[in-house]
């Protein structure tokens, strides 16, 4: 044996635990933000989609109430037409 080993000192260790400590905290903070986006984004994409149902909904209604009010006022004419032709 040549010689005695450099003992390790305390605050040695403690230097060198610091940066896994650190990097593991970011290594969660980073984790835990890209989560967040990612929820932000589902939750977006969801929303989108409700919007587009209810623009969807929206149409399909305002289309049959003209289909309706169109019915509603050829049958007023044929009968207008109708009653025209029995005056004279």
């Amino acid at each position: 044996m040549s010689g005695p080993a450099a003992p390790r000192t305390a605050t040695h260790d403690r230097t060198e635990r610091r940066p896994a400590s650190k990097h593991l905290t970011n290594h969660l903070t980073n984790r835990s933000t890209t989560m967040n986006r990612l929820y932000e984004d589902l939750a977006r994409a969801q929303m989108s989609a409700r919007l587009g149902e209810a623009h969807a909904r929206q149409r399909g209604h305002s289309l049959a109430m003209a289909r309706r009010l169109s019915r509603r006022a050829e049958r007023a004419a044929r009968e207008a037409r109708l009653a025209l032709a029995r005056s004279l």
